[in-house]
């Protein structure tokens, strides 16, 4: 198949197709007249990688889990990829962490302008930001 019925099966732009071919994800023959040529296999690798994705991993990453898929969510063991899932997991564990500080700052600066606000009898004018009395 070509890339645009690639694209459409799998509802991935043939912008990103090409990229991941360029970084090796998914392989295209090509033809005489150099239009790239996939196989059916393809919409199901392209459809791993969109998952893979979706759980954070990037793309070097992805290049070396890809083999260990065996559907589009599950990974069976695959020499060499444990240390690699976990050095991103831990990236998305200090991702979190950092979420959560802002979560935790935005709350607490909220609570404090509440009672700036409740102290003072005023509450900002809608849309201006500027306190008018109560």
């Amino acid at each position: 198949m070509l890339i645009g019925e690639l694209a459409r099966r799998t509802g991935v732009s043939e912008r990103l197709l090409r990229y991941y071919e360029r970084t090796q994800l998914i392989h295209a023959e090509r033809r005489a007249n150099g239009y790239r040529e996939y196989d059916d296999q393809t919409v199901e690798t392209v459809r791993r990688v969109r998952a893979l994705l979706a759980v954070g991993l990037p793309t070097r990453v992805i290049r070396q889990v890809l083999p260990c898929t065996h559907d589009s969510t599950m990974l069976r063991p695959c020499p060499g990829v444990l240390t690699s899932l976990r050095e991103q997991l831990e990236i998305l564990d200090q991702r979190a962490a950092e979420l959560e500080n802002a979560r935790r700052l935005l709350r607490q600066t909220i609570a404090a302008t509440e009672e700036t606000e409740d102290a003072a009898g005023r509450t900002p004018t809608p849309g201006t930001g500027i306190p008018s009395p109560r």
